[in-house]
This record gives C-alpha cells, sequence and structure tokens, in this order.
C-alpha cells in the first residue's frame, strides 16, 4: 500500500528541491518544486506501488526545471536603451516588395516551403517535419512554389540560381 502523499512530501520534498536548486536560481527552484508536487499530486493516485518513488518525483523536478529555462528564453529581456531604427526582420520594403506581395499570394504550404528552404536555408527534411509530411512533399512544395513564382514574378530565383 502506498503512504498518503503528505508523507512522500515530507520524505522526498528536500531531494527535490535540492534537484531543482541545481537547475535554477532559488526564486525559480522554489516555484518548480511546487509544481513538481502539484503534477505528482494528479498523478499519484495512479502511480503503481513497486514504483520508485524518488526516482518519479526527481523526474518530475527535472522537467519542471527545464519548462522554468525554456520559459525564461522566451521572455524578453530589458534594455538601456531602445535602438533607434527599425528591425530589419520582416519581408524588405522598396524594391521587392513586388516578390513579396507574390510570395503572399502562393498557397500557405509552398509559402512555408520557399520560406524555410530558400530564405532560412532548412534542409528540406527539417521542412517535412515542420510541416507534417514528407522529404519529398516538402521538396515539392517548394519547387512548385517557385514555379507559380516564376509565373507571377518573372524575376524569382531561388538562391543560388543566377
Amino acid at each position: 500500500m502506498k503512504p498518503p502523499f503528505e508523507k512522500v512530501v515530507a520524505q522526498h520534498g528536500a531531494t527535490v528541491l535540492r534537484v531543482c536548486r541545481v537547475l535554477l536560481d532559488t526564486h525559480d527552484a522554489d516555484d518548480a518544486w511546487s509544481e513538481t508536487f502539484l503534477a505528482a499530486m494528479r498523478a499519484y493516485p495512479d502511480l503503481p506501488g513497486t514504483a520508485n518513488v524518488e526516482a518519479w518525483l526527481v523526474t518530475i523536478a527535472h522537467r519542471k526545471a527545464i519548462d522554468v529555462l525554456r520559459a525564461a528564453k522566451r521572455n524578453p529581456l530589458p534594455v538601456e536603451e531602445m535602438p533607434e531604427g527599425q528591425a530589419a526582420i520582416g519581408p524588405p520594403d522598396g524594391e521587392d516588395a513586388e516578390l513579396w506581395a507574390a510570395v503572399s499570394r502562393l498557397p500557405t504550404k509552398q509559402r512555408q516551403a520557399i520560406a524555410y528552404h530558400h530564405v532560412a536555408g532548412l534542409p528540406y527534411a527539417k521542412i517535412a517535419k515542420i510541416l507534417g509530411g514528407t522529404v519529398e512533399a516538402a521538396r515539392r512544395a517548394a519547387a512548385d512554389g517557385i514555379k507559380n513564382l516564376r509565373t507571377t514574378y518573372p524575376g524569382a530565383k531561388p538562391k543560388g540560381e543566377s
């Protein structure tokens, strides 16, 4: 018979906290510790009686710490001063406006395949994973997109062609 969850927390809480503190700063470690035991509390009734509870809790703590680290990477960083000019991200303006308009009219998969391969330089295997298809389908979508662009915008050529 499994012990009550309160005893599990008392017995393994310090170990879980040490794992969290190794991976995170004190504040984030405390949050990860809490998240670990909230998740564990929900899953505890389904845990087999023969399971290694400490290893199970450490695994959950490790995953929660990774979640905190990933979330921190997505947060913006404060800066002293905002940059003066516009960022060079997004469709360029000016002379290529017609090209970007032609690209925006392509079917979604073709537009994505062209962007990922010819703009970002990703291999077709990665594109297939992103789009959820085969490598051949990604290659075909990019080729069809370039063919369509050549029809609607004669100056469009893939990277590396002259």
